[in-house]
């Protein structure tokens, strides 16, 4: 079962490379406009989350 998952595994030169082709395809410019999109994209997936366990718990409550 573990060797399934062995070719899944990225080590620093993966990481390296992946890098290197984000710089190549998008540019130094237009990578803080896509990471501030990301992170925009991921604390209003927290914030919906977040809500839905609170109306979870008010529903457990009735």
């Amino acid at each position: 079962m573990i060797a399934l998952f062995l070719p899944l595994a990225i080590g620093p030169w993966q990481i390296v490379l992946i890098v290197l082709v984000v710089l190549l395809l998008f540019g130094g410019r237009k990578i803080p406009e896509l990471m501030r999109g990301l992170g925009s994209g991921i604390k209003e997936f927290k914030d919906a989350s977040k809500d839905e366990n609170e109306e979870a718990k008010i529903e457990d409550k009735k």
